[in-house]
């Protein structure tokens, strides 16, 4: 399959439960923990840890069913609101399912000392602070339009711009769109997937945007954030599920 045959992320979906099973739970075979779980919360939990990111909303807007992110961050703000596209909306109807699968899946992420009863508190905690799952459209100039969302403090988006944009000027279109939801000064984290053309889920191979730091660095800073971090990891892993080349992390602050 070419690339142009490849099918697009927000036009055809996917199946959930197998893009978590690829790239997010503890099948022996799933050989993507280091790069999916591991780098992005040990960044999440030391970013955060530094005190500087907190206050009112947090907007999550990341790509399929993921979740595993907000454990770290959802403590820090009185309210978290999620947005998917509608083709995900149906995966977050089993949102606690899949929340639960990605943390206790991984019992060293957390304390050795926590059972999985305290783990599972966890998630219960997290699922009750998560006030709203919304519906969005990112093709409008209010994604959720009718409804007006107040400026967040911080803004998290797992992985979404790598699937949704289909060259440099999308990217920037889409990272704009984000940007109008902070506050000024508030906060965007951000974790992408460098060099990637495809991922497959079951007998599908999606379009991936290929870019890579250089280019994610500079389209942050024209769309005003200052870069706070940003981290790099060279993939290790072997798999022809998808191409990628290495994981990104960013924190940055709206001027």
């Amino acid at each position: 399959m070419d690339s142009g045959s490849h099918k697009i992320y927000h036009v055809h979906g996917y199946d959930s439960r197998q893009f978590l099973e690829h790239y997010f739970s503890d099948k022996p075979d799933m050989v993507f923990k280091e790069d999916s779980f591991i780098f992005p919360i040990e960044n999440l939990e030391k970013t955060f840890a530094e005190g500087h990111i907190s206050g009112d909303v947090l907007i999550d807007l990341s790509a399929g069913p993921v979740a595993h992110h907000l454990f770290s961050a959802c403590k820090f703000f009185k309210h978290t609101i999620v947005l998917k596209n509608y083709l995900n909306l149906f995966a977050l109807c089993s949102i606690d399912k899949a929340w639960s699968c990605q943390v206790l899946s991984f019992p060293e992420l957390q304390p050795a000392q926590e059972e999985s009863d305290q783990l599972q508190d966890k998630v219960g905690n997290v699922r009750s602070v998560v006030e709203h799952v919304m519906k969005c459209d990112l093709e409008k100039e209010n994604m959720t339009d009718p409804i007006i969302l107040p400026p967040a403090d911080c803004v998290m988006s797992g992985w979404l711009l790598d699937e949704i944009s289909k060259d440099k000027d999308d990217y920037r279109r889409y990272l704009k769109k984000i940007s109008l939801l902070l506050k000024p000064r508030g906060h965007l984290i951000l974790l992408g997937a460098l060099d990637m053309t495809y991922f497959t889920v079951g007998k599908d191979k999606i379009r991936g945007f290929r870019y890579d730091e250089d280019f994610a660095r500079k389209a942050l800073v024209g769309e005003g954030f200052v870069i706070d971090n940003c981290v790099v990891k060279k993939r290790t892993v072997e798999s022809d599920l998808t191409d990628y080349k290495g994981v990104l992390f960013v924190a940055a602050h709206k001027k």
